[in-house]
């Protein structure tokens, strides 16, 4: 326990002396020095220079050694798989991406072989020294059937030996999420849900994810398709009777990213993607207040969002919802205000609206989150021998 607890404040504060890993641990200095060249001589931790600046003699300072382990992350969409590694102490090492478009979907197991060791060569290590892979990806793996569900428009990952043969040639413990989930996990560790026990991240892109969140772990339910607001039937929106077959639902057709575009279409603005979309809807409304199209296209799009959350918020009375994804990073403060003030006339109970605070890309964060959680807990565990 001491050692772990050493171990978790050396990645909190950087590098501490023996002295004050004892006052943080309640430890005594023999005690302390004793522990330090335990976790010395396990690889854990090295010395990385002394004290300055104080008065009395320089003390050496100790630090989690990054090269103990290493994870890597994947964030997969139906066009691309971008492959991230990072060191035991949560530093990015090095990235690949490579492109899956029009790509035969039988080469899905080596695709995913080849992005994981371009990333591993950028991070000056190989696949042999990873701890954990942890793969974030639309729709959700049925935990009974080992099926790929709600993930039509990702092609070559429905095989039901797909997942073994990862974990056979990769050689490491694997671990497939739903990205929205994975949203979410960066998103309480160090995003806007810091400290929070139950909400909703709620995502729009091409498509439209949630993740819940319910007394501090995520609700996947019995399929792993919670969240799949997608699907959801919702009012101004045409109900459709076959959705497993057509992958869509009454929310996404209202307000995906088909619908953004078509929405800026009418009103005269031209994109490519929703992203694209919404954000010239919000430059054009902020530059000129009385471009009403623009503002049109703010407000129906505010008035849609507003319309499915109110259906999650009413069952599920989070504190927060969280905004996340390409369309309310392009939106802003412009669109989360007309949805809040949209959701308040249509949703009792009102909990707060925030957007993501996340820096980078939420999926790969999670992704490296939940990979670094699990590796630590294998690494940091002194009672058994080190891989290192």
């Amino acid at each position: 326990m001491n050692d772990r607890a050493a171990l978790d404040l050396l990645l909190e504060h950087g590098p501490l002396s023996r002295t004050r890993i004892g006052e943080l641990t309640g430890l005594s200095k023999p005690t302390a020095s004793q522990l330090l060249a335990r976790l010395e001589a396990a690889g854990l931790v090295v010395a990385t220079g002394t004290t300055a600046g104080r008065p009395g003699p320089s003390a050496q300072l100790y630090r989690v050694n990054p090269d103990a382990g290493y994870v890597a992350a994947l964030d997969v969409t139906p066009d691309r798989i971008l492959a991230a590694v990072a060191d035991i102490g949560g530093e990015p090492r090095g990235q690949h991406t490579i492109s899956t478009k029009g790509r035969r979907a039988g080469r899905t197991l080596s695709q995913v072989i080849e992005a994981v060791d371009a990333a591993a060569k950028a991070a000056g290590t190989d696949r042999s020294r990873l701890n954990r892979v942890v793969i974030g990806i639309p729709g959700a793996f049925d935990p009974v059937s080992g099926k790929l569900r709600y993930a039509g428009h990702v092609p070559g990952w429905h095989s039901p030996t797909l997942l073994d043969e990862l974990r056979e040639t990769l050689g490491v413990p694997l671990a497939v999420e739903n990205d929205v989930n994975l949203a979410a996990v960066a998103e309480q560790r160090i995003g806007a849900a810091v400290g929070c026990e139950d909400f909703v991240l709620f995502w729009a892109e091409e498509g439209l994810g949630a993740a819940i969140v319910l007394g501090g772990r995520l609700h996947r339910g019995a399929t792993g398709g919670a969240g799949e607001v997608g699907y959801m039937p919702l009012p101004g929106a045409p109900v459709l009777h076959n959705v497993s077959r057509a992958n869509t639902g009454g929310f996404q057709e209202l307000a995906g990213g088909e619908a953004v575009l078509k929405l800026a279409r009418l009103n005269g603005l031209k994109a490519r993607t929703p992203q694209e979309a919404v954000a010239r809807a919000v430059a054009e409304a902020t530059g000129n207040p009385d471009d009403q199209d623009a503002l049109a296209v703010l407000e129906e799009l505010a008035v849609r969002f507003a319309t499915g959350l109110a259906s999650i918020v009413a069952v599920l009375d989070p504190q927060l919802v969280v905004l996340s994804g390409g369309v309310f990073t392009a939106g802003g403060e412009e669109l989360r205000s007309r949805i809040e003030e949209q959701l308040h006339q249509l949703a009792i109970p009102r909990p707060r609206l925030l957007l993501s605070a996340v820096e980078g890309n939420p999926v790969l964060s999670g992704a490296v989150s939940r990979a670094l959680s699990d590796a630590r807990d294998e690494l940091f565990d002194t009672t058994t021998p080190s891989r290192t």
